[in-house]
């Protein structure tokens, strides 16, 4: 249309004075965008000033907006934005702002040049049109650069962090400083080490992003900054929780969190450690529960920390030996069936209750005599007295009960 072509050759004179104009709009709308550096500033004007004349130039010569490429400066802001972790959401909102702020300059250029109201309805649907569907094409393409972006970003600078917590578990002489910049991570501080992972069989859509929510949600507000994360492979990660001292999450916080993510995430969590030692540590207690955990299969718990499980994940190298071992400790009572189970549950209880048949019994909600029975019944499968090597007979109850069908007895 003429009257386009016209309205777009009056406004293209002025390209620099609307350049200014959207740049002072998105510092009004969109401020964190023009709020940087100069360089990305100078990006900014750059993208906005090529999106205009290419709207410009396609009203003046007729141009087909559906085979237009964004230009070269909107695409490399975008990708510049990707690397700032800035949301795409604000990317794409400055466009629409801008074809908005655009779209009511042309339409007073237009009033002064069309004085038939039929004509200009007409003039300016048109324009509203080809607009969209420039800006719509336009914006495909730099949300695409985008994600692209993203992608590569993210995975560089996960290979980076890995390197530098490898660094950090496997020398000394490391620069705590440099790393502590690097990984935007207190090393100083208290650490409580957790392997977060999905079970082989898992097929969540993102799973390294919802292993890297549950961590951040572990910290939660009484942290001192956030997790450090590092991906594993695509179903694990390595993950460090800062804590105020040297205390767990608890543990009515660790299943709330549990309970409101997908059911297949497993924790193995080490104990709170300080200072690079402190880091080393807890990250190898947390390697140890959770080769407890896999032992153990699907019928682990969810969550498992060193603190309760660490004797019985120091023999976990050796599953085969463990096997052996709590045979012999337990004899009978290590078949592998619900009424043994229940009799290994009982005499555990009431050894860790101080070998108390009314605290077990409160424990468990049973009465007395039944706990007393269940002992009693235990003690002739084991052939001796739960008195005689105590410890080892709870190290293996505990063996059982972590580790289930891995060390117990087929019936």
């Amino acid at each position: 249309m003429r009257g386009l072509a016209s309205i777009a050759t009056a406004l293209a004179h002025r390209a620099d004075e609307l350049t200014g104009e959207l740049v002072a709009l998105y510092e009004r709308e969109l401020p964190h965008l023009v709020n940087d550096d100069e360089n990305m500033v100078s990006l900014l004007s750059a993208s906005v000033y090529q999106n205009i004349d290419t709207a410009f130039r396609i009203f003046q010569h007729g141009i087909d907006p559906e085979r237009v490429e964004a230009p070269a400066a909107a695409v490399e802001y975008a990708r510049r934005l990707a690397q700032r972790g800035t949301a795409v959401v604000d990317l794409i909102r400055a466009y629409y702002l801008g074809q908005t702020a655009v779209l009511d300059q042309a339409l007073a250029e237009g009033a002064r040049q069309i004085s038939d109201p039929e004509e200009l309805g007409l003039t300016m649907r048109h324009a509203l049109t080809t607009t969209f569907t420039f800006i719509d094409r336009v914006t495909r393409q730099v949300v695409s650069a985008y994600e692209e972006e993203r992608d590569r970003w993210l995975l560089n600078r996960s290979a980076v962090r890995a390197a530098r917590v490898r660094a950090l578990l496997d020398e000394d002489g490391v620069d705590v400083d440099a790393t502590e910049v690097a990984l935007g991570y207190r090393l100083r501080g208290h650490h409580v080490g957790m392997i977060a992972w999905y079970p082989a069989d898992a097929h969540p859509p993102d799973p390294l992003v919802g292993l890297e929510t549950v961590a951040g949600r572990l910290v939660g507000d009484g942290g001192e900054g956030r997790a450090l994360f590092v991906p594993r492979d695509e179903l694990c990660a390595w993950v460090w929780l800062p804590v105020e001292g040297p205390v767990l999450p608890q543990r009515r916080r660790i299943e709330r969190v549990l309970a409101e993510s997908d059911p297949d995430v497993r924790l193995a969590i080490g104990d709170p450690g300080v200072g690079l030692d402190g880091f080393r540590r807890t990250h190898r207690q947390a390697l140890r529960v959770q080769a407890l955990a896999l032992a153990a299969g699907g019928a682990c718990e969810r969550a498992l920390t060193f603190r309760e499980v660490g004797a019985v994940a120091l023999m976990t190298s050796d599953l085969n030996a463990a096997r052996l071992w709590v045979e012999d400790m337990l004899g009978p009572l290590a078949v592998d069936d619900e009424q043994h189970a229940r009799l290994r549950e009982t005499l555990r209880v009431f050894l860790a209750s101080g070998g108390s048949y009314t605290a077990a019994a409160s424990r468990l909600t049973m009465h007395k005599n039944s706990v007393q029975y269940r002992v009693r019944k235990a003690e002739e499968l084991v052939g001796r007295p739960v008195s005689d090597n105590r410890l080892d007979l709870e190290l293996a109850l505990n063996l059982c009960r972590w580790l289930g069908t891995g060390v117990l007895t087929r019936s």
